[in-house]
């Protein structure tokens, strides 16, 4: 039944021959280069802001990094218990994305952008969570329509990042906060320089 469901929304949303240029280059560019937005995002809530509001940044940086660690661990643990070829590797479909002809299941942008943006709905704003979603569902999209994912990998990414941020706020509540404390004052040393020069948040 579900991988039923999986083919069907599959050849929904995958290109094919006919398909615009312009939709299969912005297809690209969401698929390979969108999910620099993770990297960046947390290196600025971390080193700059409203003073007042850089505490809640960098503990809400902690607890990504939390949910990251546990979302892509349980991802690689489930493509290597339930191993699922890519699309291409089985020849259905059309593909205009080169990738490795690994496991497909559950997605690895699809686990990182879909925890990044849970964890902006939970621990953030509900405005800037539903940006992130928007930005989640694009590549997911981007990335079937491409070819090189199934449907299912993408719910599997959301899932699996659901897990990643509900296990992330019960290991913040156990030492979530001695962490915090130890990881900032580490920063003050390791950048005291340009904390100093006022470039960067102490």
């Amino acid at each position: 039944m579900l991988e039923n469901l999986n083919y069907g929304l599959f050849y929904l949303i995958n290109a094919n021959a006919d398909s615009p240029a312009w939709m299969l280059t912005l297809a690209t560019i969401i698929a390979k280069d969108l999910i620099n937005i993770v990297p960046a995002l947390v290196v600025i809530l971390w080193l700059w802001g409203p003073r007042g509001q850089v505490s809640a940044q960098r503990q809400l940086v902690i607890k990504v990094a939390m949910a990251l660690a546990v979302s892509m661990t349980a991802s690689w643990t489930l493509g290597h218990l339930f191993p699922h070829d890519r699309p291409f590797v089985d020849h259905i479909g059309s593909n205009f994305l080169h990738h490795a002809a690994d496991d497909s299941f559950p997605s690895d942008h699809g686990t990182v952008i879909f925890t990044f943006a849970l964890a902006f709905l939970f621990w953030h704003r509900l405005w800037s969570g539903a940006v992130l979603m928007a930005v989640a569902v694009a590549i997911a999209w981007s990335r079937v329509y491409l070819g090189v994912h199934w449907p299912l990998d993408m719910l599997g990414g959301l899932l699996v990042g659901l897990l990643g941020c509900l296990s992330a706020q019960i290991l913040w509540n156990w030492f979530g906060q001695p962490l915090y404390r130890g990881l900032r004052q580490a920063y003050r040393v390791c950048l005291a320089f340009p904390i100093r020069k006022g470039w960067i948040r102490d």
